[in-house]
């Protein structure tokens, strides 16, 4: 019987490690925060760089595969991943894989990215190595360290603001030269979706997070608190891009877009709620996935649109 080793070829264990259905949670804002310069560009002789787009993307993808990696890496040291758990890569307790050539693989994508952060900061502002450097302390530390941030319950906070609004608005200066607090309000509601993907993974995963000596917010609210707040959470950033649409200076009717998503978060609330092991939440993880997904793409959309009808 073959072994899931010799199932995989080499590309797809590699593939699997970056944890692929997570990454548009990087993509999102970069389109977010691309397509709102734009709008900031209108009547002006400047226009979008493809070049800088396209490095601030590889490079936002290729922090978070690597942040996927220090996941599978330090929670395989501390023991919390085997070859029953559910939602990880598993590339070292299923695939093979050193720890060792994990690690490696993840500074590897983080040199990648520092040498693409480099080349964004001197076409733009040397302010943005700095940055570039917090987001990536805070992507190792998230599940690295003495004090890893996932074991707290801030672990959705950090990844909505710092995948969300601070990607946006680096992609949006990048563009533009400048910043504007439009950019950092239209970027509210990702925040908040790719905050709720993290929530989805720790409403799925809160018993054997409790078990380990996590303190996550699903472990805190229990899971029916958990589900109201993501329902909370998940109204308001509908309710935020309505707002913007309809009275907020410089927003479109086009924004509107974002609400063909809805009823994805009604199938991350209803799965949740039907289902309560690892196993049988995946789905429900995955409608997470895809709600920021098709929410932010839309969202993007609309502003683009906007654009190119001047901004109605």
């Amino acid at each position: 019987m073959a072994t899931e080793f010799e199932k995989h070829s080499t590309f797809h264990k590699y593939w699997l490690l970056m944890r692929p259905h997570t990454l548009t949670a990087s993509v999102v804002p970069v389109l977010v925060g691309t397509a709102t310069a734009k709008l900031f560009l209108l009547g002006s002789e400047d226009h979008l760089r493809f070049s800088l787009f396209l490095a601030m993307l590889v490079a936002c993808l290729l922090i978070q595969a690597a942040t996927n990696m220090f996941n599978e890496y330090y929670d395989f040291k501390k023991g919390l991943d085997d070859h029953e758990s559910v939602g990880i890569g598993g590339a070292i307790v299923r695939n093979g894989m050193t720890p060792e050539h994990v690690l490696r693989l993840a500074l590897i994508f983080y040199v990648i990215a520092a040498l693409l952060g480099l080349y964004l900061a001197i076409q733009t502002s040397f302010w943005l190595i700095p940055v570039g450097l917090l987001c990536m302390a805070v992507g190792y530390l998230y599940t690295g360290g003495p004090f890893p941030i996932s074991w707290t319950p801030l672990g959705e906070l950090f990844s909505g603001v710092f995948m969300g609004m601070i990607i946006i608005v680096i992609a949006f200066y990048i563009q533009t030269g400048n910043l504007q607090n439009y950019a950092f309000w239209i970027s509210i509601p990702i925040v908040i979706t790719i905050g709720l993907i993290n929530m989805a993974n720790n409403i799925r995963d809160r018993v054997k997070d409790k078990q380990s000596g996590r303190r996550t917010l699903p472990i805190l609210l229990g899971k029916r608190g958990s589900l109201i707040f993501m329902a909370a959470c998940y109204i308001l950033a509908y309710l935020f891009v309505i707002y913007t649409a309809l009275f907020k200076d410089g927003g479109s009717l086009f924004y509107l877009l974002a609400l063909l998503s809805f009823p994805l978060p009604i199938k991350v609330y209803r799965r949740f709620k039907k289902n309560d092991t690892p196993q049988t939440m995946m789905p429900a993880m995955a409608a997470a996935g895809k709600t920021n997904t098709f929410f932010g793409v839309l969202y993007a959309l609309g502003i683009y649109i906007s654009t190119l009808l001047g901004g109605v």
